[in-house]
């Protein structure tokens, strides 16, 4: 008998929200084992039917409090995962970002539990996800 690979397609949106020459990053949640303690930026999921700009407002908002509006694509990522049972198809779409208005909140019981502003050099001391490694080669293009 023949088995199937189950195919999972998964889109997302990221904001790089930079100012005075740091970004702000999220800490990822114990809820989320296989990254816990590592550094991402803030976004997530695009719900069905959702704008990718409007899911990236809404994820910056859940996990920072802060309410950003976008500036445009900044970049889009892609991965695949192949498993025995299961290949994951991940398409991350970042966005340039503007703060509106808010102040830093933490996620509860979310995907992140944690956000902080660090500037390039400190993220050389920090455990980043592959999108925030390339999120930051985004944000700060002239500095490599």
């Amino acid at each position: 008998m023949e088995s199937t690979i189950q195919q999972i397609t998964r889109v997302s949106s990221y904001g790089l929200i930079v100012k005075a020459q740091k970004i702000l990053l999220c800490r990822v949640s114990a809820n989320f084992h296989m990254d816990a303690g590592c550094w991402t930026l803030p976004g997530g999921g695009i719900e069905f039917g959702e704008d990718p700009a409007d899911a990236m407002i809404r994820e910056v908002r859940e996990e920072t409090g802060l309410t950003v509006c976008s500036k445009g694509i900044a970049g889009i990522d892609s991965f695949c995962d192949k498993q025995a049972q299961r290949a994951f198809h991940g398409i991350r779409i970042m966005f340039y970002t503007e703060i509106i208005r808010g102040e830093l909140e933490y996620e509860l019981n979310g995907s992140t539990d944690y956000c902080a502003w660090w500037s390039l050099e400190e993220t050389k001391e920090l455990q980043l996800v592959d999108l925030t490694v390339a999120g930051l080669r985004l944000a700060f293009p002239d500095i490599h």
